[in-house]
């Protein structure tokens, strides 16, 4: 549906209230929202309990955080019509919180947006008015240690899990909609079932209604939304830290010379903004949210990945693929390709075509995505993967390994493209939120490599 026509039509979208139930195996946190004149929704985050103490569910900084969880779940209802008022009739909240969300929903949907043509400033793409009970930080007043790892699936999280073997705190995983590989993948680690915290989340069928009649969908910021459960089951079940595993690429536009990123609320920006957020209108004793592997590239991942050979057969970066039975790489989208470019300078030809399947370099059917991921073509691909940087000095450094006949797309790039010459494996980002503890044994992993 044309946007300027559905935002006119449905202008109001309201944010009624929000509940935290529980009964013996999960909590429950529900939400009501509406749009004015089409339709409501009531979505259910489920979490099961298993052996974890869930506590403090009465403090008002946990209803504070239920209540923010709220505010970026509603935008996955919010964006069918994007109405231009965004009622909050739970929750009141001041001119400078409302500036930072009006920041992320504009951000966050850079890529829906794109996609569905929408031309609109910041400030114009939605007004967001608040009433009712006024949201006060509080200190907490207990103690926090260990760490929460939320987990892929992919190589980056498996480097986060094997490297933080090496910290003081306890590792707990964490998973949205846990899916066969990324459970694999936790046990690969030493982690049991009981140290892995899980939250289930589904899309309210009026929406998926809606969206079978055509109004309006695209991509949301889904860390943002793993930010909020994560800090809300950091703070019930006292943990200290929640270790993601964004890294610098994430910063980078899909679109050149425009600020519109797949990955907004993976990049330090965001990072920084739900850090400072939280501190200050949240509690100003809580986690510690930040990325694990933000100092370091993907080449660097890369390479630490291909030391942990028990992932290999495993890891799936595809998304089409780790939903299947039994799961593997589909070998036909961007991040396949992708994963293939990024491990290919460090693992042997054969072992690649062991994990994938097949010799993605001799696909000629991915020469187009291959051109937009190096940076030649009108846009990056809306997928999370590497700069284009990263994926030219990947592609160069497995020519240059090479001794036999080049397969079809690195031929390609020999013909057509530079080389890269620069070192990239020596890499580490002063702009980072690391603890002093972590940063020691991440930097100490990278000197020695």
């Amino acid at each position: 549906m044309d946007y300027e026509i559905v935002k006119q039509k449905y202008n109001k979208f309201i944010y009624r209230n929000y509940q935290i139930e529980e009964d013996k195996q999960n909590l429950y946190l529900k939400y009501n929202f509406e749009i004015e004149n089409l339709t409501t929704f009531q979505p259910v985050l489920t979490i099961p309990k298993k052996n974890f103490k869930w506590q403090h569910l009465e403090t008002g900084v946990v209803r504070n955080v239920v209540f923010h969880i709220g505010m970026i779940e509603a935008i996955s209802y919010w964006k069918a019509t994007c109405s231009p008022y965004f009622d909050v009739r739970c929750g009141t909240l001041g001119e400078e919180q409302i500036q930072w969300f009006k920041k992320l929903i504009y951000l966050g949907t850079g890529e829906f947006r794109y996609q569905n043509k929408i031309k609109v400033s910041q400030e114009d793409f939605v007004q967001i008015v608040t009433q009712g009970t006024e949201l006060k930080p509080e200190s907490l007043k207990y103690t926090l240690t260990d760490v929460i790892i939320p987990i892929g699936g992919g190589k980056d999280s498996n480097v986060t899990l094997e490297l933080l073997k090496q910290s003081k705190q306890k590792r707990f995983g964490f998973r949205m909609n846990m899916r066969d590989v990324a459970r694999k993948c936790a046990e690969i680690a030493g982690l049991s079932d009981d140290e892995i915290i899980e939250v289930k989340r589904e899309i309210e069928p009026n929406l998926l209604a809606l969206n079978q009649k055509g109004f309006l969908n695209g991509h949301i910021p889904f860390s943002a939304v793993v930010a909020f459960i994560t800090y809300f089951t950091a703070v019930t079940l006292e943990k200290k830290y929640i270790a993601l595993s964004n890294e610098e690429s994430a910063n980078e536009s899909n679109i050149k010379g425009e600020n519109i990123n797949h990955q907004y609320s993976k990049t330090i920006e965001f990072e920084n903004d739900f850090r400072e957020y939280v501190t200050k209108y949240i509690t100003p004793n809580g986690p510690e949210y930040f990325s694990f592997l933000r100092p370091i590239n993907e080449i660097q991942i890369a390479q630490l990945f291909s030391e942990f050979d028990a992932y290999h057969p495993i890891f799936k970066s595809c998304n089409l693929g780790s939903k299947s039975m039994p799961w593997k790489w589909c070998g036909d989208c961007p991040k396949c390709l992708f994963a293939y470019i990024i491990l290919s300078p460090f693992l042997e030809p054969q072992k690649m075509v062991q994990i994938f399947g097949e010799d993605l370099f001799e696909k000629e059917s991915l020469l187009e995505i291959f051109i937009e991921l190096c940076g030649y073509g009108e846009k990056k691909p809306f997928e999370c993967v590497g700069t284009y940087q990263e994926i030219r000095y990947a592609i160069s450094k497995t020519i240059q390994n090479g001794n036999q006949e080049l397969p079809f797309l690195l031929q390609y790039y020999k013909t057509h493209f530079p080389m890269v010459e620069e070192d990239m494996l020596h890499f580490y980002h002063p702009k980072n939120n690391l603890p002093k503890e972590f940063d020691e044994i991440l930097r100490g992993k990278i000197l020695t490599c």
